[in-house]
């Protein structure tokens, strides 16, 4: 396991390895009520700390994170597994979109609306929510605790983060660093434990006003109803299957690359990645020989190995349910191009590892084309346009994140409006921009992250109506 537990300790343990990493406190709902508290009393003072005071806090914040970014790295991958590299690149993220957040400060704005009445205008007032409660995954820890701490801070509001119970270490090292550069006692807190003990803690506690989560669409669905037991904010990051389309004038070696990188970044653990591939008819060969060719020369090794290209699952769970998605569905029909196994070779046996899959032409209603697939295999489907690959996109309970690759600029265009999904790429890889809005229809989300949209999460909107007095 990432994680085994002791009494009244998690100890985290490598997952390349199964080595011990670090120790942490099992927190329970007495820790989790105190650090709300906290939270609370340090509102107010955070509140009133001018927005633009409070930006340069968290833009010292993110420099003091930037510095250790080394450190940080290789605590992060000895505690998730992702290769050195990988790591290095969460953490700049997680820099970057404090940093942009922490820019916005100067630009939060509220609003006036003229003439009402006679000799009455209105105001409308942004004031930050409260207390907000940040529950966030082990497959990008740092990175997607950002997307929350920037807008949820720069707003006013204090947070408390809950990491996942086998990724608690680089979140602890960062809340501390954070602190050192200026953030008062309070406004940004971290609690350890298991989810089922500390979400129901914290997200039940009246002294919440939102909760902001990234994981499950299962456990989210259970966060929002306990959520709305009390009418609180959410915000949700849900799972995701996400379409990959290449047309026949298609880019063939951009986008085999891209679908590589889509596909096989982070080992597959990512919501939001390529996890359909339809390909036109024409082109199908082509693009299946060059992809297998490329996920044949990925390797697999710990992260913290020279060379390593694809580290381990996080946990032996994970691993379990990536192959029996596999073999239930290669049961019902397809080919395996490759991968398929758990690979042999010097170093691989003790950590979760799996070869990179490639399955062509499984059943529609097979498990790796009807669930989400948080691991490295990817199915490939031939089609013969545009409109049965939309179609086929499209039958899915999520929509998270989309793409397709053509040099046709009416294809691009009908496929940007008619695929359900949050985000589509256009001849791109799956990068996330700070300053475009990010989330998910159908069961891959609720509410935004990422862009100016991010902000209205974090604040509440208060009409005012002014009456002036008769001269």
């Amino acid at each position: 396991m990432a994680a085994t537990v002791e009494t009244g300790v998690t100890v985290v343990r490598n997952p390349a390895s199964g080595d011990e990493v670090g120790r942490v406190p099992q927190a329970g709902p007495d820790e989790a009520a105190a650090a709300v508290a906290r939270a609370a009393a340090a509102f107010p003072g955070w509140w009133d700390t001018p927005a633009a005071a409070r930006g340069a806090v968290v833009r010292a914040g993110a420099e003091a994170v930037l510095a250790q970014r080394d450190e940080l790295a290789l605590q992060l991958t000895l505690e998730q597994g992702k290769p050195l590299r990988e790591a290095r690149i969460e953490i700049t993220r997680f820099v970057h979109t404090i940093e942009h957040y922490a820019g916005l400060a100067k630009s939060l704005r509220g609003a006036y609306v003229p003439s009402l009445d006679e000799r009455t205008h209105g105001l409308v007032v942004k004031r930050p929510l409260g207390v907000v409660v940040a529950i966030v995954p082990w497959n990008f820890p740092t990175t997607l605790l950002g997307n929350k701490l920037g807008p949820a801070l720069v707003c006013g509001n204090t947070i408390v983060a809950k990491p996942a119970e086998s990724t608690p270490l680089t979140t602890l090292r960062i809340a501390e660093l954070m602190r050192e550069a200026g953030l008062p006692e309070g406004v940004f807190q971290v609690v350890t434990g298991k989810g089922s003990v500390l979400g129901e803690a914290l997200v039940g506690d009246p002294r919440v006003a939102k909760i902001a989560f990234t994981g499950s669409t299962p456990v989210g669905k259970h966060v929002a109803e306990l959520a709305a037991r009390g009418v609180k904010r959410v915000t949700l990051e849900l799972g995701g299957s996400d379409p990959m389309i290449v047309l026949d004038d298609a880019d063939v070696d951009a986008a085999v690359s891209a679908a590589s990188v889509g596909r096989f970044f982070n080992c597959g653990q990512a919501c939001l990645a390529v996890k359909r591939l339809y390909v036109h008819e024409r082109v199908a060969d082509e693009f299946v020989e060059k992809l297998t060719t490329k996920a044949a020369k990925l390797k697999l090794g710990a992260g913290t190995a020279d060379g390593t290209m694809l580290g381990p699952l996080h946990s032996e769970p994970q691993r379990e349910t990536l192959e029996g998605q596999v073999s239930d569905t290669l049961e019902q029909g397809g080919e395996l191009l490759a991968g398929g196994r758990r690979p042999d070779g010097d170093g691989l046996a003790a950590g979760w590892f799996y070869e990179p899959t490639l399955i062509l032409e499984p059943p529609h209603d097979s498990r790796v084309a009807v669930e989400e697939v948080f691991g490295p295999a990817l199915p490939i489907w031939r089609v013969r346009g545009l409109d049965e690959a939309i179609e086929r996109a499209n039958a899915s309970r999520f929509g998270l994140g989309s793409s397709i690759w053509t040099r046709d600029l009416t294809a691009a265009t009908i496929a940007a409006e008619k695929l359900e999904a949050g985000y589509t790429w256009i001849n791109s890889g799956q990068i996330v921009y700070d300053e475009l809005p990010f989330g998910g229809f159908g069961e891959s989300g609720l509410g935004k992250e990422h862009g100016n949209e991010a902000l209205d999460h974090y604040q509440e909107s208060k009409a005012v109506v002014v009456r002036q007095s008769p001269r």
